[in-house]
This record gives C-alpha cells, structure tokens and sequence, in this order.
C-alpha cells in the first residue's frame, strides 16, 4: 500500500503497537516544548520521575503567557523554570522572546521529526513537516524522561489543495473553510495531511497557520510536506542543514479525502461564540467594531505584519477603534523595526503590545462590555478574551486591517485598491538567539528557587471500589477547557496553586458550582457533545479531581481533555443513549459500583445509578487498557510510581 505521509512519520518513531484505526500506539518524542501557563506543572511532574536529565534531544521551556507581573506570583514561576531548565537540559526562552509556536518554528522545529508540547497548538510546526502534537503536561513530563507518548491511532485526511489564493484571501481563510466544513467536532480522532499542487503556493508561515488552527478542529495534528519551500525558509533562517525532503507516495492511501480549491475561496470570519460558526466577511461587513488584535500564535509571523503594515502605511485607524498588534517572536520584531515597517504600525496609531500571547489568553486588551472585538486569533470562545459580555470576531489579517481603518467590518477587496497578493518573504532572517539561553554545562551548580506560590502536586489515592456522589453541574455541547477553568491574569498567576486556582472552576458559567462542589465532598460531572475542546491546560483535569470530581458523563470528549482526566484519575464515560442526557438532575445522587472490578477486565459498558431516580443509565468506556490501569492507579503519576517499584 503507498503510504502517506503522517504513517511514515508515525512509522518512523513507533514504540508500541500497530497502526491500525482507533487502536493504541506509542512513538519516540524527539523535542518537547512547553509554555509558561502550563509548564511549572509539567516540570513539578519531571522532578517528581527522578531523572537528572532531559532524555529527548531537545528540550525548550517558554515565557510567553504570563507577561504582567502584578505581583511576585508570574515573577516567581518564570525564575522556578529557568532555573529548571538549566538543571535538567532544557533550553530556556526568556520572557519577551516571543510566543512558543512561532519562535520553535523559526529556529528549532525539523522536517521529520517528532515533538510534544504542552500547548494544543504544538501542530503549528506541522507546517514544515514535523509530527508535533500537543498534550498535557503530565504526558510531556513522561516524554522528557525518556517515555514514549501514547495515543489512539487516528484515521488520516488528505486535503488536496488546488490553485492558489486570490488578492485578498489568506491562510487563514483555508482553515476557517474546514471549519466551516467539519465544525469543532470534526477533526476529533484524525490527522489532517495537506498535498497537491497548491502546497507549492503556501509559505511555511502560511503553512502553519493552517497547521495552527487544526487544533480547533480537534484533530490530533497536521501535517504539510518537506519541500523546496521548506528547504528556502529554513536556508534562510540559518538551519538550511536540518532540511529533508517528506511527501505522500504517489497515489497514497488516505482513509478520507478532501478537496479545496484555493482559487475559490473568499475572505472569511469566524462569529462569536465559536470558531467554526464561518461566514463570507461580505455576510456580516459593516458591523460596527471597538477594537482589533492581531498577533497570537497563528498570525504573527514577519510576512503576516509586513501584510498588515503594507495597509496601514499613509494610513489612520479608526477614532473609534482601539488596535492593538503582538509581533509573534523577537525575530519579527527586530526585521520590522530594521526596515521600517514598525514605524508604519505605529504612526498609524497602533499599540504595539509584547511578543507573547497576551490578550489571546485573556491577558490584556479584555474588551469593554458589549463590545466587538476583530481579531487574528485562534480562539473565541466566551470568556476567552477575558470577559463574557463581549462579541469576537476571528479572521485574517488583513480582514483586520482594513477593518480598524474604516471602523467597521469589510472585505479587503472592497477597500483596497491593489490587485495582486502581498507575501512578504525576506533574503534572510535574523537569528542571533540571544534571548535563547542553554542549559547549564554543570548541573550541579545550579539551585531551584521555588516561590512560596508554587505548590506540592496534588496526589490521587487509588481509584475507590464504587464510585458515588452528587451531580454537580449539567452542560451543553462543546464546552472548552476555558468554560471549566477561565483564562486571564486572575486565574494564570495561580497556575502553580492548585488549591487557589481550583477556587475559580467553573466560574463563569456557574457561581455556585464551587460551594456545591464543596459541600459534596465528590461528585459527577455531565456534559454533551465534545467536552474539553480547546485548550490543553490540564487544570481542567486536575482541578475539577481536587474538588472531588470522580467521573465525567458525556456525549463525547476532546482528545487531550480525556486524556488529561484518565491522567488526573477521573473516569471518562460516554452515554450509550444520548438521550439518557435529558433525564438527569443537578443534585441526584449517582453511583458506579464495582468499578476498580470492571477496569481490571476488558468490560466497556458501564452502569451509573441514579439512586434518587431509581433510574440506571447505561454508559461506555472507551480507554485502553494501559489506561485502565493508570485509573486504577489513581492517576499517571502513581502508575509511574508503581512501574519504576516494579521495575
């Protein structure tokens, strides 16, 4: 059979099993990235293995979230990761470096090899050929020291893509169409690999923009071809050594296939509350606009601020229009500011913020009430910018620009002249990497400072002989790990607190959520359809587990959530009839009997009693069985434990 390109790369670090569809396997990490929000766990999780080195050929931990330092807390955990960075092997990459995708993009990621991140959009360096896949940081811990990283072998989609973008249409717009096409659900389980002859038209930052955004797709990955495109841009970053050619065999096999013809694509945004309600920028232009912000992890690099730089010169923004702009990484930064496009930005009346994620994340530029926000991100889902009350748009940049300049929504075709593409693509970057700092020759002479908010990992006991407790909240279809522990300055500065952060689950769409949890002691979450997508911050996991959450009933589940609750010892369960969902109670008194029984066989159907119904619902578990036994271990950490005892 001819092979495509992701089961070659999958071929070429497979651990364990076989590739066959939905079952387990595991693959060799080759690098490991990790971004302040989520790293200070992860590497609590690495001293906990006992090992003195990193075990991955390379190894980087970021600063690129938690820029405000309100208070000692950010502070703190950024001197608690430099310094284990230094101790362990890790490259560090120092606050204002620039955001974690987009800086392992410009000088560390390589065609053909495997990397695991603590950050859902690891995938972006897909974009020259990496398998890169993000996880929880437990799972990136596990793979730092030395473990291979498991997952369910997913079906693979090609994506042909023909033609090549029109004036005004972008990237960006290539992923908002799958978006449109297959909704947040419908990468759940797959690998998207794109080929064909309008490959050969995409930058890599072009490319990994798409790459970027698969995530909201709830794909595993995505996967661009090594070609020449790829062997310039890494000639041009210096790192023309690491280029390798990667394709699909002809005539490869794909388990689906897609078709999209980039001639026929107009400009697109995404709506407010979800990045796949898409619609033509014609359908909604003219909606009046409070604020733009470009930049994220997604559309920042040199060639996306060139583009926006090229609108806005000889140009004002809006009166009524705050602009904000993120350059994704130092590089960026530095090349505009050498050849004058900064100045451009700016005396267009734009504010340059950080090179970080920064209102991404809710840090910063939150919106005022009511307001309508245009942005280059990845995300909107409510409470992502840092408030409900408030109404985001997601599209290109140049859709952006445009749109700050007039005040209003509009088509770039509409308001521009020009006729033809901008790609802005330079004879070489700059890369002097000296925000980057390496580990320390000698491990011994480096002492871990530990600010008093950082805090011992909450550990699980084993997994109970039944499980019971009250029902403590019923939600809705697609709820993102933003919904089950917010984003933001308040929150994010207690990332290393368990206890304290814990204090905010659930917060903005239940205020009483809390006070029940507590007063339960342990409970049942019930959700609908996709439960978890969005970010990877295994908070969501662990915190709901510290306040006694011992199972999720849902319709179905994002990838790395579910992965990150069976990590944390929580139960993932899905209803056998959907319709069971209706027939539940806040407050009704569930139990699962038997269940340390039932997961030391390979039983998947699994009874939850409502005891104040009288009702029994039926239930499937849908886990592996190396799962099962990290459940019954009450969590990855004790299994970890138990195999190195063993061992």
């Amino acid at each position: 059979m001819k092979l495509n390109l992701a089961t070659k790369l999958i071929n070429d670090h497979l651990v364990s099993g076989n590739l066959e569809e939905h079952s387990e396997i595991s693959i060799k990490i080759d690098q490991t990235l990790s971004q302040d929000a989520t790293g200070t766990l992860s590497y609590l999780q690495f001293e906990a293995t006992g090992v003195d080195r990193v075990k991955t050929d390379l190894s980087v931990s970021y600063i690129d979230h938690n820029m405000l330092q309100a208070d000692f807390r950010n502070a703190d955990d950024h001197s608690y990761l430099q310094d284990v960075a230094a101790k362990y092997g890790i490259y560090f990459s120092r606050p204002g470096n620039g955001i974690c995708h987009q800086v392992h993009l410009e000088r560390f990621a390589a065609p053909g090899t495997s990397l695991l991140g603590t950050d859902s959009h690891t995938p972006t360096c897909g974009g020259l050929g990496a398998l890169a896949i993000g996880s929880g940081g437990l799972d990136v811990a596990v793979a730092m020291a030395g473990g291979p990283y498991f997952f369910r072998m997913p079906r693979i989609v090609g994506v042909e893509l023909k033609g090549a973008l029109n004036f005004g249409v972008t990237a960006k717009d290539v992923i908002l169409e799958m978006l449109r096409r297959l909704t947040v659900r419908g990468g759940i389980g797959k690998i998207f690999e794109y080929h064909g002859s309008g490959v050969e038209t995409l930058t890599v930052p072009e490319r990994s923009t798409i790459a970027n955004m698969g995530a909201e797709l709830g794909a595993t990955t995505t996967i661009f071809p090594s070609d020449e495109v790829t062997k310039t841009y890494l000639k041009k970053q210096g790192r023309g050594n690491k280029y390798i050619p990667l394709a699909a065999d002809k005539d490869a096999h794909y388990d689906e296939r897609l078709t999209i013809d980039l001639s026929s694509l107009e400009p697109l945004i995404s709506c407010p509350d979800s990045p796949d309600l898409v619609v033509p920028v014609s359908q909604v232009a003219g909606t009046k606009v409070d604020q733009v912000a470009i930049g994220s992890c997604t559309n920042s690099s040199y060639s996306d601020l060139m583009e926006v730089a090229n609108v806005l010169k000889g140009r004002i923004v809006h009166p009524n229009v705050a602009m904000s702009l993120s350059p994704g990484s130092r590089q960026v930064l530095q090349m505009i500011s050498v050849n004058g496009a900064l100045a451009d930005i700016v005396a267009a009346g734009v504010r340059l913020l950080e090179s970080a994620c920064g209102p991404c994340a809710g840090i910063g530029q939150v919106p005022r009430h009511g307001a309508v926000s245009v942005r280059s991100f990845n995300r909107n889902f409510p409470g992502r910018s840092g408030g409900l009350h408030n109404g985001v748009y997601l599209t290109s940049p140049i859709v952006c620009a445009v749109t700050a300049l007039k005040g209003e929504i509009v088509d770039p075709r509409e308001f521009l002249t020009e006729g033809s593409r901008y790609i802005a693509t330079p004879e070489k970057y700059i890369t002097d990497d000296l925000a980057i700092i390496p580990p320390a020759d000698d491990p011994s002479t480096v002492d871990i400072r530990r600010g008093p908010n950082i805090k011992p990992i909450p550990r699980k006991d084993p997994i109970e002989s039944n499980l019971s407790g009250t029902l403590l909240i019923i939600l809705k279809d697609n709820i993102s790990t933003d919904h089950i522990l917010p984003a933001g300055t308040v929150t994010l500065a207690l990332r290393s607190n368990i206890p304290a952060i814990s204090e905010h689950v659930f917060s903005y769409i239940d205020s009483e959520f809390l006070s029940r949890a507590k007063k339960a002691g342990k409970g049942f979450i019930v959700a609908g359809h996709n439960y978890g997508q969005g970010s990877s911050r295994e908070h969501a996991a662990l915190c709901p587990s510290y306040l006694g959450i011992k199972a999720v009933i849902a319709k179905s589940f994002a990838r790395i959530h579910k992965d990150n609750l069976i990590n944390y010892g929580v139960l993932p369960i899905t209803f056998t009839n959907e319709f069971d969902y209706d027939g539940l109670t806040i407050g009704n008194k569930l139990e699962i009997a038997n269940i340390m029984q039932l997961l030391k066989t390979s039983e998947t159907q699994i009874n939850v009693n409502d005891l104040t119904s009288g009702k029994k619902i039926s239930c499937q578990l849908d886990i592996t069985p190396r799962q099962r036994e990290i459940l019954l271990a009450g969590g990855l950490i004790n299994h970890v434990a138990i195999q190195n005892k063993d061992s």
